[in-house]
Parts: structure tokens; sequence; C-alpha cells
């Protein structure tokens, strides 16, 4: 236990050769250093566990190196290269800006600088968490950083650029570092373990990599922490066991789940997840991309953005064929909106619950959208009949497709009584009828009243379908009060205010004010306008937008509503009055106050 060493230590890279992942860091310096055109400043920047450090003491030992070989590395044998592997090298200094950060500390380095080197070319100076100086530390650090001996070199390393003065930034030369790849990350795990004789599996290296994030200490770490608990076997199952991940036959299983309409099955799916301390908004992110997976495996020339191993990928190529893009569209959206809905909601579990469901029966409604259906007696869903008008040819003249035929119902069923004259009759004669001398002759239609217009042909969308429902609904009396009721701006304005009600009570103060501040403007039928003043209520307004559309929808019985918002920010603002300008309008009303004014020779500051 004493000699043990992590391997993020162990193994760390030794020369440019050997760092993983940031080429083109490490080509640039090399050539720098072959043509003898180094910059007094560098600036490594990037995410943690990249190599930023890492680069800059290879740097430093490369550049004092006494036998510097042709391809830009150190020899690694020579005195210098020796002294710097020992970690005894008088030319090299590291600093730690986290806890270094005052103004004394950035003297003391300066006054460190001005002795050159006894030994080498080169004095380096690797400045690490830069970000952490303070404001004067930076100031006091600047005219040396600009105009340094020409044996001096500062490499400054930090994870937070933006936190860096612009005047530093200006006097370095920056390299900015990447997130290292999965593929990259788990070859690189790979020769470990094949140097430390331990037995693996590509899909679980490939998993601990993309645990990572894109940072090889932190999967060098994990690689640590699962060579330990499984006893020098890294399998996938240890990897997810040991790292609480979720599985991705739970993924796989669920979509066919999903495509067969299995809602019972889903449903214990998830709580079993559940069971195993997953969280809910873990479990649908998870879900989400692999949907997102599923998508990108359709296509050949996408197929590179799959960052898993190649039996999971071939899965992947499987289960897309099997999928329709329909139906990943739709269900990442209900993913997407479940994942907004989620930390908001007092019922969490109910809200994954609630977007299985409704993805269980996207199949079936795209069945309906490509197969109109009717509702038979007995409560079933039969297979719309085939209807047409018989008509005389030349009495009847040609229907346009997008023209509904208005069908006539069953004996049985009662028409409704018409409503004052605005309410047309069963006979009567819509407005593109011809004239009475060539009546059109009009069958009779089957048991049940259809809800759809004949002329809509299976091949429509659903997008066409509702369009046509909502063209048809102004001549067909027996489509009214179906998805597209009408109503008045009265109804409409009732039903705003109620809503406002609603969100007083649930103190939604910004939103109230929203909703009374100025009522909504009619653009068009069925939609609407809302005017906000600063982006902050557009983004609250969105936010609760699918709560007021469902409230507004259901109460009118109007499912074509749309509500939109305009941001119209005030451009003008106001002046501050002057005591001039207070005492003119107090002496207007009190006009004693100007006698006042002169007879006490009063100052109006």
């Amino acid at each position: 236990m004493d000699n043990f060493i992590v391997s993020a230590r162990k193994y760390r890279p030794a020369t440019f050769e050997t760092v993983v992942g940031q080429q083109h860091v490490t080509n640039t310096l090399k050539n720098a250093i072959k043509s003898n055109q180094l910059a007094q400043a560098f600036l490594f920047c990037g995410p943690r566990g990249v190599g930023k450090t890492t680069c800059a003491r290879i740097l430093a030992k490369t550049i004092n190196c006494q036998n510097l070989q042709p391809n830009g590395e150190a020899c690694g044998e020579c005195d210098s290269c020796r002294a710097f592997q020992n970690g005894n090298s008088f030319n090299v200094h590291e600093l730690d800006a986290a806890s270094n950060n005052s103004v004394d500390d950035i003297r003391n380095l300066i006054d460190q600088v001005r002795i050159p080197p006894q030994a080498g070319r080169y004095k380096v100076y690797i400045i690490d968490e830069v970000h952490m100086l303070s404001q004067a530390a930076f100031n006091a650090f600047l005219k040396t950083l600009e105009e340094p001996p020409n044996y001096a070199i500062f490499i400054l390393a930090t994870t937070e650029k933006h936190k860096i003065l612009p005047t530093i930034l200006s006097r370095c030369q920056i390299f900015d570092f990447n997130r290292i790849r999965v593929d990259d990350m788990a070859a690189h795990l790979a020769s470990i373990a094949v140097k430390e004789h331990i037995q693996y599996e590509n899909d679980g290296l490939h998993i601990i990599a993309q645990k990572a994030d894109g940072g090889l200490r932190d999967a060098l770490s994990m690689f640590d922490q699962i060579v330990s608990f499984s006893g020098g076997n890294v399998t996938y199952k240890t990897v997810i066991d040991n790292l609480n991940i979720l599985d991705y036959d739970y993924y796989f299983t669920l979509t066919d789940c999903l495509m067969g309409e299995q809602t019972g099955k889903s449903l214990l799916l998830f709580d079993e997840i559940l069971s195993k301390g997953f969280d809910g908004s873990h479990f649908i992110n998870g879900l989400a991309e692999h949907f997102r997976n599923l998508l990108v495996g359709k296509d050949a020339a996408t197929l590179k953005l799959l960052e898993v191993s190649e039996g999971v990928r071939q899965r992947y190529l499987q289960q897309s064929q099997q999928t329709t893009t329909s139906f990943l569209l739709s269900a990442l959206n209900i993913a997407n909106q479940c994942e907004i809905n989620y930390r908001m909601s007092k019922n969490q579990r109910l809200q994954v619950e609630l977007a299985l469901l409704k993805m269980c029966h996207l199949p079936s409604a795209f069945n309906l959208a490509t197969n109109p259906v009717t509702q038979a007696g007995d409560g079933q869903l039969k297979k719309k009949p085939d209807t047409s008008v018989v008509a005389s040819p030349a009495a009847t003249p040609p229907v346009p497709a997008a023209t509904p035929t208005v069908q006539e119902p069953a004996a049985a069923y009662q028409a409704p009584k018409p409503m004052q004259s605005a309410t047309p009759s069963l006979t009567a004669t819509p407005k593109t009828t011809p004239p009475p001398a060539a009546p059109t002759t009009v069958a009779a239609a089957p048991a049940k009243v259809s809800l759809m217009p004949p002329r809509l042909t299976p091949s429509l969308s659903l997008t066409e379908i509702a369009a046509a429902v909502e063209a048809a609904d102004e001549d067909d009396p027996y489509l009214k009060g179906t998805d597209f009721e009408h109503f008045t701006m009265d109804a409409f304005l009732q039903k705003w205010n109620e809503y406002a009600t609603r969100l007083k009570a649930e103190s939604k103060m910004s939103l109230f004010t929203i909703f009374t501040a100025e009522a909504p403007v009619m653009l068009k039928p069925y939609e609407f306008e809302v005017l906000v003043s600063t982006k902050a209520q557009e983004n609250g307004f969105r936010d609760e937008k699918p709560s007021l559309m469902n409230f507004l929808r259901v109460e009118l019985k109007n499912f074509g509503i749309e509500v939109r918002t305009r941001l119209e920010e005030a451009t003008a603002t106001k002046r501050p009055y002057t005591d001039l300008e207070k005492f003119q309008h107090m002496a207007a009303k009190n006009p004693q106050l100007k006698e006042l004014h002169k007879r006490f020779n009063l100052d109006l500051g």
C-alpha cells in the first residue's frame, strides 16, 4: 500500500507524443521549439483533467533539454531532464494561484525572475489556476509579463478563461484545450489495463469514458475505483453497478414496449428503475438521449456521432430500423416537455408516467391520421365507410376537393333545433349551391354521423385533417362543438380573467401583472397576441403557456386557440424632475409659494 500510486499520476504523460487528444496543442508547441520561436507567455485554458498542467510541465522540461530530439521531444536522459523528473530542477517553478493570490506573492515571484538560471537556458514559471489572482495581483504582474527577461517564460493555466483580465490575455499566446473524445479515452484506459494486467470489456471502458465527460483524470480515478471494486476485472456489469449508471438494456426494452403500446409493461419497467434508486429526472434525460441516438443511427453519415462501443452501436442500428422518425421526434418532444415540468411538479413520478403513456399511444395516433375511423354503436372504432354524393351529372356541379359534403343524419339521430336565423338548418342551401332550378340530390347517410369531412382521404396528415375540419365548421352544423366551437371575444376575456385570478391565488404575481396589464388582441380567428414589456416576462409567460393553452381550449371547447407574445420594450426613459421644475409645479397650484420664496430669499436646493 505504501508504494501504490494512482493511475492519474503513475501514467501522467512525459512527452508530447503521449498526451491524449490534444494534438493541435502539442504539434504547435513542438514546431515552436524546433524553430526556436517561443513566446514569452502562454495561456493554457480548458476544462478540468484534459492535460493543461501536464503540457506545461512537458514544455518546461523540453525547452531546457540538453539533447533535444529531431522530432522536438526531450531526451529524458540528460541532467536537466533527470532533475526535472526527480522534482529538484532549479529552472522550473510552479505556483498555485489559488493559495498565493495576493500582491505580495506576485512581488516575490517578480524578485525571483530577476535572477538568471544557473544551468540551462530558461527559467520557466508555471502558474496554475491563474484566474484566482486578485485584481491588484494581476495589475502588479502586467509589466513583468509584458517585458520579461529573455530567459524567463511564463505558462499560465486556468479553467475559467473569462475571469482573466483582457490585458493579461493580450500578452499571452492562448491555447484552448478540448474535451477528450470518448474513443481516445477508452483506448488510453485499455492500454493502461494491458500494462497493469487487468481484464476488461470494451463496453465497460466506454461507459467510464462517457461518465468522465471529457476529463481523463476523472476517467482514471473511476478506473482505479472499479478495479478495486471488481478485483481486477473491469466488465460492463461492474461498471454500471459501481458508478450507478442506468443500463442500456432498460432503454432498449422500454422503446420496444412503447412501440408495441404495452402501457402496463412500460410503467412496471419504470417502477423497477425507481426501486433501484434512480431519479426520475435522470431516467427521462437518459430516455431522451436514447431517442436522439436512434435518430442519429438512421443515417449512415451521422453514425460517427454515436460515442458508444461497437456492440452497443449495432444495437442502436438494429432498433433504429424498427422505429419511425415520426415516433422518435414526437417522443423526444414529450420527453423534453416532461423534463421542463419535472422540477416544478409536486407529483414528479406522475409527470414521467404521463409522458410514458403519451409515448405508448403515439403509434395509434399515427395510424388514426393515415386511416380515418368512425365510432360504431358498440363503442369500438371501425374503418370509416366510403360515402359519396349521388347526383345527376347534368344537375350537380363538380364539388371542389376542399369543400366538405354535407351528410344527412340517420333517422334515429335527433337534429338540434336551429338557433334563430344565424344557425343554418338541415335543409339550408350553402352559399355555393347552384340556383333552385338544378337541386342536388343527397343520398342517405350511414347509420352514424361521421365527424370527418368525406373529402378527406387516408393520405392526409393530421395538420391537413385539422385544417379541413376547421374549414368545414362554418357550413356543417354537425361539426359544431367537436374541436373548433365558436366563441365571442367577451367569452375569451372572461376565461382570460379567470385564469389571471387563479395565478393571483397561487401567488404568481409577475404572471398576474402580464395578464392584467393589457388585454390580448385578436389577430385573426382563434389567434391572439399579448404584449410583454421585458424579456423576463416573455420567458415567464412561455413557461406558463402549456397550462394556459390547456385551460382556454378546454373551457372554450376550441383546440385551435393560440396565444402569442410580442416583446415591446419601452425605449423612452423618464428624466427626474429638477428642483426648479418641482417648485414651478407647486407654485402653479399655490401662488403664495412665490411670495414666500421671494420674501425669505429661500434656496431651491
